[in-house]
């Protein structure tokens, strides 16, 4: 399984921003979907999450409202649509994907950075 995540950049305070993952290999067997950032000297955080099948979705707290996670399974593509964004949410963002309902994620992509300035 690879994970391609793409779309990072600079943008404003208040701008929107779409990031993309790209999966390959055994999809078939993925569960679920996740975006996580990690922003400089800090931990790395979940920002949202997506069931591969079926399309539950699930977010961090701080993200509601702003951030919108969707898949397109016969792309086998995840996406992370940000709008409203803030210095704050500058950081590398990852995507993820994990083949159980309970486990860790098993999978991770390379990260794609956004840099949002004020």
């Amino acid at each position: 399984v690879q994970l391609q995540a793409s779309g990072g950049g600079l943008v404003q305070a208040g701008d929107s921003l779409r990031l993309s993952c790209a999966a390959s290999g055994r999809t078939f067997s993925f569960y679920k979907m996740g975006w996580f950032r990690q922003a400089p000297g800090k931990e790395r955080e979940f920002v949202a999450g997506i069931i591969w099948n079926g399309g539950s979705t699930n977010y961090a707290d701080s993200m509601k409202g702003r951030f919108t996670i969707s898949r397109d399974n016969a792309k086998k593509m995840v996406y992370l649509q940000m709008n409203s964004l803030k210095p704050e949410d500058t950081a590398v963002y990852y995507c993820a994907a994990k083949t159980t309902a309970g486990g860790k994620y098993d999978f991770w992509g390379q990260g794609t950075l956004v840099t949002v300035s004020s």
